[in-house]
């Protein structure tokens, strides 16, 4: 049998899809392959390719595990670490070595990468870059808004995670295109899910003492 060849399982991506002064995330992600020399690159240098969409690459793949049962709480501690990135200022998101040091499979990347680039072709009919300062001067406030979405995927109140994680997304998306409206929508619903939230944890607050008084 002969070997697979991983640039093969990469979604047919035309070289004029995009304007040539900013290169979708799909297309970014489909020619990504085609630097590696070896059968297996690292985490770490994933990272550094993905350069400054690194932080909306390491978002996505947050908000997707927190959507999945029981994992809400994880990625709600694991948050911290981009979003105090971006509170520091920080270009592109840097993983710890423990974790960049690992590797992963040329054809397995080319299989994931299959998988999630077409659809993300599909997310940029709907975004573009678009007022890219505002990354810069909502940084800290983006940084912020992410810690406090992470305490809320902790929450142990059933269902609080899914708006928190789908708002997680949509940052994601924001900072993969470098859409800066996106940017403010998703900090508005981050304002939103958090006000949610807040409301959800006292409601249940309240039930509680209502039908136990003695725990007030």
């Amino acid at each position: 049998m002969a070997p697979l060849n991983a640039r093969e399982l990469l979604p047919s991506m035309p070289d004029d899809c995009a304007p040539p002064d900013h290169l979708p995330a799909s297309v970014h992600l489909s020619r990504m392959l085609e630097r590696p020399e070896g059968t297996h690159v690292s985490i770490g240098w994933l990272m550094n390719e993905l350069g400054d969409r690194s932080f909306g690459v390491t978002l996505l793949v947050m908000a997707i595990i927190a959507l999945m049962p029981g994992a809400s709480a994880f990625v709600g501690v694991l948050i911290a670490w981009p979003a105090i990135q971006l509170i520091l200022g920080h270009d592109k998101a840097v993983l710890p070595q423990l974790l960049a040091r690992r590797e992963i499979s040329v054809d397995r990347l080319a299989r994931l990468i299959a998988l999630v680039a077409p659809r993300l072709a599909w997310v940029e009919r709907l975004i573009r870059p678009r007022s890219p300062t505002l990354f810069e001067t909502t940084r800290r406030m983006t940084g912020t808004a992410m810690l406090l979405l992470g305490l809320t995927l902790v929450s142990p109140v059933p269902f609080t995670h899914v708006m928190p994680a789908l708002v997680i997304m949509m940052l994601a998306l924001a900072y993969l295109e470098e859409d800066g409206l996106a940017l403010l929508l998703a900090l508005l619903a981050a304002l939103c899910s958090l006000g949610v939230t807040a409301a959800t944890l006292w409601g249940a607050v309240e039930t509680i003492d209502r039908i136990d008084p003695a725990t007030h």
